[in-house]
């Protein structure tokens, strides 16, 4: 029997609202488990941007029973693998150890939700989180990240990064990460999944012991819809970089939309593994990276085609990138080159199914988005879907040779026609 044959779903609630989704694997040994928090940095108000993130950060900084030190000793006693992370619409805490162990790990984890945002560590960490935004600065393929949304999305809360800024992260105060603290992290807002060999009266007899008393709480606001995607260009010039590095983005399906696999697989033949973009950018020595991929959020998304190279050859790279969208959009793929993403994509997904971590992952997104966990037969089923003329018929309704949006960051001002960002 195969792994996603064997295994099963449980989707329960705690009296309190705590929603506890289970996965039963009996074919392992292990389990994971991660609590699904949904609020993310598109969910703050511009004057606390980048509170989500600092929260994680303080989550692993003390509770009423452990402080920092003890957090740390105790995921290490249990041989975890863990870890946490935030992005623009959710906040995620993991890990995965022995099934012998899976209480340990649920008692851990859930005592960071009941995190005690110790005063004293609060500086402290603010200190880490400037110093990270520094960081981020000096990567390219962030700074282009954070600058295609402040200037797609300007206006809306997609278009501050998720780290925040120096300014909001400098003024932010503990009084105010406390208060969105109390607001967010309350059952209604809360999913703890669990994938593993498990039984589920044990994990929900394990929930309520250490969940079970949390109070319940109000869901997190109604979340703004983004603005339509819309066509021009700008640049930021940084001399501190020697290369510059181009991204043209183009409408795309959103993370719930029924188009969202022919859209990966489309980017996956266009700019991924052994592609049209390697082939035909790369290997002509026009470019050392150019991609393309989705960029999805809960209702918006855009088809993002990217790459760096020397400032002088950067009207060479867009011609090169837009040549291969007019083609593929013109002639449309062939059968062989989905049928190779699909067995890449087969392959990963079965793969991952064996494995609780991985399933913890998939089930995270997938609570995230469609608000029901997907067996891996169901995901299998969907890329399966995929076809020649799948594609064909998503490039009809969701074209990708238009002007799109064009966004430059490098020490050339080019194109000459785009806005200057400061």
């Amino acid at each position: 029997m195969s792994a996603a044959q064997s295994s099963h779903f449980v989707d329960r609630s705690l009296p309190n609202g705590l929603r506890v989704v289970m996965e039963v694997m009996p074919h392992v040994q292990s389990a994971a488990a991660g609590f699904l928090v949904r609020t993310g940095a598109r969910d703050e108000e511009p004057h606390l941007a980048g509170v989500s993130h600092f929260l994680e950060h303080m989550c692993f900084k003390g509770t009423a029973k452990r402080d920092w030190r003890q957090i740390t000793i105790d995921f290490d006693n249990m041989g975890s693998t863990y870890n946490a992370y935030t992005s623009k619409e959710r906040t995620v805490y993991f890990g995965w150890v022995r099934v012998e162990d899976l209480e340990r790990q649920i008692e851990l984890l859930a005592d960071m939700m009941q995190s005690a945002i110790p005063p004293d560590e609060f500086e402290t960490e603010k200190k880490v989180i400037l110093e990270e935004i520094a960081m981020s600065a000096d990567q390219i393929d962030r700074c282009v990240y954070d600058l295609i949304h402040s200037r797609t999305y300007e206006g809306h809360a997609l278009a501050w990064p998720v780290l925040g800024t120096t300014e909001s992260i400098s003024r932010l105060s503990r009084d105010e990460l406390h208060g969105y603290f109390v607001e967010r992290y309350n059952p209604a807002n809360i999913t703890l999944l669990i994938a593993g060999n498990i039984n589920p009266d044990d994990a929900m007899a394990m929930a309520a012991r250490h969940c079970g008393d949390w109070p319940a709480g109000s869901p997190r606001p109604e979340r703004k819809a983004p603005p339509p995607l819309k066509t021009g260009a700008c640049c930021k010039v940084v001399d501190r970089f020697k290369q510059q590095a181009i991204a043209l983005a183009v409408p795309a399906p959103s993370a719930t939309h029924v188009d969202r696999e022919n859209a990966d697989v489309l980017a996956s033949i266009i700019g991924g593994h052994n592609s049209r973009f390697f082939w035909n950018v790369i290997q002509e020595g026009i470019a050392p990276y150019v991609s393309a991929g989705r960029l999805d959020y809960c209702d918006a998304a855009m088809m993002i085609a990217f790459g760096f190279c020397e400032t002088q050859r950067v009207d060479e790279l867009l011609a090169a990138m837009r040549s291969e969208l007019k083609k593929v959009a013109a002639d449309g793929v062939t059968a062989e080159e989905v049928q190779r993403v699909k067995n890449r994509t087969r392959t990963g997904l079965t793969t991952e199914a064996e494995a609780p971590y991985y399933r913890l992952m998939q089930l995270i997104q997938d609570m995230d988005t469609v608000g029901k966990p997907r067996d891996v037969t169901e995901r299998l089923s969907a890329i399966e879907a995929v076809t020649r003329d799948t594609i064909q018929d998503y490039m009809r309704k969701w074209p990708i040779d238009t002007e799109g949006w064009l966004t430059s960051l490098g020490p050339r001002h080019w194109p000459d026609n785009a806005a200057l960002v400061s």
